[in-house]
């Protein structure tokens, strides 16, 4: 039998889209395994079902924010499709 992963929602962030089935994409500080909350961004059902992901340290969540201002910050940039 295969442990089980535990996933606990310790602070919800932000909804950064919601689909009309319910699924929404979220940015939440998350403990997987009763370890230290991260920084997550994924997909999540709308009976809290977690789905392909990210989980990020403070330190990365740090430079991916450094990242975005900067690269939002440059005039007019559009991300390409």
């Amino acid at each position: 039998m295969a442990n089980e992963i535990k996933c606990t929602v310790t602070k919800k962030i932000a909804v950064l889209s919601k689909k009309d089935n319910g699924y929404s994409k979220q940015i939440n500080l998350v403990s997987w395994n009763d370890r230290e909350a991260k920084l997550d961004i994924r997909e999540w059902s709308p009976a809290d079902r977690g789905f392909k992901g990210i989980t990020l340290t403070e330190e990365e969540g740090r430079t991916l924010l450094e990242a975005l201002k900067a690269y939002y910050g440059e005039v007019d940039h559009e991300l390409p499709l």
